[in-house]
């Protein structure tokens, strides 16, 4: 059965089990200094380590680096600007797919920008990326945390570049010279909180919620409860590095009143007959049911979860495109129980991943619809762009 609290982590990185990291070494952080304090709950158990490779896997940068692709005379290059980091195999997919079209994809990856020959202008929308000077007609920002910059932030470099990065990324994911899939300006506050708030605001059943630095106290809907994080379902203490914060049942007898160091949430156990995740791209809807047993089997044993194509009933449909609008979400993932043939509102993933749910049904229908709307949507923009 499927309990409340298990909505899929977002992330594009793969599990593994020893090995050294992949990513660019730094200098390892200090062992803590004890505290007496007990281990938070997420982190107790948490043997699940992602890491995402630093290189260039992107076709369209390696093709333009190797003078494949003829230069067009020094004029501005209308492109599709992603803020996201090298494994993001998503984005490394869409520009293969956006080459296919003809359209310029250019990239600003988190893990590989402290050697980047870049140059924005703030007095007109332009930028020179290494040696090409482009016009972003549309930018996405997905995966692009500082975490991931291979610096030490306890060094004075490191916070300096760090600084630095947090500021200018910011502005370009939120600058209005150009438009935004997801826009960081609509979308940066959009926490499970606010989600769950809005959701019921829509006329979506969710669960009894609770935020707590005492769960043990806690037993919202008076009966079993999942512990979950406020923050994301993955932290990356090292670049390249991340740790799973998986949901998980709430044992009263190790939680007790021991207070953790930060809120959590704790949120009603509910016996659910399947999951749904529901990917929105625009105005389409593209659904999986996702049967599992244990809240971190995603990760530890996704062989054993079972994904296929289901359709979006009429009702549900028309709810979830409506938080979708009032959300200025253009492409996102919806995750969902079905409990006695009543859904159930999980959480949105702004940053939702899709490769994995479609190598498990065996469709590209997310892939297809992503990569067509955002050929559709520059088009749209390019066309304005060019009538002025």
């Amino acid at each position: 059965m499927i309990g409340a609290g298990r909505a899929q982590s977002d992330g594009p990185f793969q599990p593994v089990v020893g090995g050294p990291p992949t990513a660019p070494t730094i200098p390892a952080p200090a062992a803590p200094v004890p505290t007496g304090r007990p281990t938070p709950l997420l982190l107790q158990g948490q043997d699940y380590v992602f890491r995402a490779p630093a290189g260039c896997f992107d076709f369209q940068e390696q093709i333009h680096r190797l003078g494949m692709v003829a230069e067009e005379g020094g004029d501005p290059t209308p492109c599709v600007l992603v803020l996201a980091r090298s494994a993001d195999m998503e984005m490394n997919e869409l520009s293969i797919a956006l080459a296919e079209r003809g359209i310029r994809m250019a990239r600003i990856d988190a893990d590989r920008c402290l050697d980047l020959a870049l140059t924005i202008y703030t007095d007109t929308p332009l930028l020179e990326l290494d040696r090409w000077l482009l016009r972003p007609l549309l930018v996405w920002r997905r995966h692009f945390e500082l975490s991931a910059m291979p610096v030490d932030p306890r060094t004075i470099a490191g916070s300096y570049a760090l600084d630095q990065w947090r500021t200018v990324s910011g502005w370009l994911t939120e600058r209005t010279d150009w438009a935004h899939v997801n826009p960081t300006r609509t979308t940066g506050h959009l926490n499970r909180l606010t989600q769950l708030s809005d959701a019921t605001a829509f006329g979506l059943r969710t669960p009894r919620t609770a935020v707590s630095t005492q769960p043990g106290r806690s037993r919202p809907g008076g009966g079993a409860c999942i512990v979950k994080t406020t923050g994301r379902h993955l932290l990356e203490p090292r670049p390249g590095v991340q740790h799973g914060l998986f949901p998980r049942p709430l044992d009263t007898a190790r939680a007790g009143d021991v207070p953790e160091p930060a809120p959590v949430i704790v949120q009603q156990y509910l016996n659910a007959d399947t999951e749904l995740r529901v990917f929105v791209v625009g105005e389409q809807l593209i659904g999986y049911q996702v049967d599992k047993f244990d809240p971190a089997q995603l990760w530890v044993d996704p062989d054993a979860v079972t994904v296929r194509r289901t359709e979006v009933p009429p009702a549900l449909a028309d709810r979830l495109l409506a938080l979708a609008r009032h959300w200025k979400l253009q492409v996102a993932a919806f995750d969902l129980l079905v409990v006695d043939g009543d859904h159930v509102f999980l959480e949105v993933n702004v940053n939702c991943d899709w490769r994995w749910f479609e190598h498990r049904a065996e469709t590209t229908e997310v892939s297809d619809a992503v990569h067509r709307w955002v050929a559709d949507r520059f088009g749209e923009l390019l066309g304005g762009h060019q009538s002025r």
